[in-house]
This record gives structure tokens, sequence and C-alpha cells, in this order.
């Protein structure tokens, strides 16, 4: 049997116009897959192999959810979002070999920028 691969990770905010241009900032690609077209709930990002998905539903969904991002230059993503970012963890060096931070988005949930 084959071990499930991650391809597509959902956050559920409250106003999807405000957190998909709050992603579009962070991430520096513009959101795709908008649906329903006339009227959108849902928006996605490619990263790689997966979609980073944002929905809007009535009643709200609970959030406070965690994800984190590999990336190659942890201390140039700390330079460009710190200044404006709701920090949880400050750039640091973990005991495990990783140099990472965290941020919230707009919703409480929390976004960690990890380089291994």
């Amino acid at each position: 049997m084959d071990s499930p691969q991650l391809t597509h990770v959902r956050v559920n905010v409250r106003d999807l116009a405000k957190a998909a241009a709050w992603y579009e900032r962070l991430l520096g690609v513009p959101a795709e897959g908008h649906w329903p077209p006339d009227n959108p709930t849902y928006v996605h990002f490619t990263l790689g192999p997966a979609q980073f998905a944002l929905g809007q539903y009535e009643p709200a969904p609970a959030t406070g959810a965690r994800f984190n991002f590999e990336v190659a230059d942890v201390d140039a993503w700390w330079a460009r979002l710190a200044p404006d970012a709701d920090v949880v963890e400050p750039l640091f060096d973990t005991p495990y070999g990783t140099r990472k931070f965290t941020i919230r988005d707009v919703d409480g949930n929390e976004l960690g920028f990890v380089q291994k």
C-alpha cells in the first residue's frame, strides 16, 4: 500500500477577499481557482506539488491551524515579513537543525517558515 501524499490544504477564513490579498502579498503569487466565479468562497495558490487554499463558509468554522512552509532562505523571508507581521515566534535556530519563524495570518492561523 502506498503512503498518502499531501496535495491540498485549506485554511478557513472569515473574509476571503482580505485573506486572499494578504496571502498574495505574503507568498508573492496570485490566487487562482476562484470558485464559484461570480461570488467566490474559495481560492487556491499552487506552491510546488501542493495547493494551499482559502475557504470562506457559513457558519464560519473554527480557525487556529498551523502550516509550515519550507523555504531556501529563511533569513530573507524574515527580513521581508517581520516588520509588518504578527509574530508568534521570532527567527531562531531549533535544536533539531532547522532555522525558522512563525507568524499569524489575518484569521489567527499560524504560518511557520522553515529552512532545513
